[in-house]
């Protein structure tokens, strides 16, 4: 069952998140975007391990810093030193390094965190 509700959120934020890509301006784009990537990828995680780890706060906090990694990363200038052109993957990567951005992740893992804290507590 929480396959299931994971495998849904997951989608529905995928949508959510092309839409935005394609249509949000301003702060939608800048911000909610990178608030619900976090959400994204907690989601695709769950949905491939639905069980809860041996401490909650494990998978929110490895998806905080590979994000936070990803944006040092843009920082650093990797897509143009890797000489990748591919524009969807430039995309995915971004290319452009924000402090804004780093707190926009913070945000979205929050409800990570509630989410993971509540599963283990139901699991026990």
């Amino acid at each position: 069952m929480k396959r299931r509700v994971f495998g849904i959120s997951f989608l529905l934020l995928f949508t959510i998140e092309i839409l935005i890509g394609m249509y949000g301006r301003g702060w939608v784009r800048n911000s909610l975007g990178d608030i619900l990537v976090i959400m994204l990828l907690y989601a695709l995680f769950r949905t491939a391990r639905p069980c809860p780890d041996a401490k909650w706060f494990v998978v929110p906090t490895a998806i905080l810093i590979f994000s936070f990694a990803v944006e040092f990363l843009q920082l650093w200038g990797i897509c143009d030193r890797l000489h990748i052109t591919n524009v969807l993957l430039r995309i995915i990567i971004g290319t452009g390094f924000s402090p804004d951005d780093l707190v926009c992740y913070v945000i979205g893992s929050v409800p990570c965190y509630v989410s993971e804290y509540l599963i283990r507590k139901d699991s026990e």
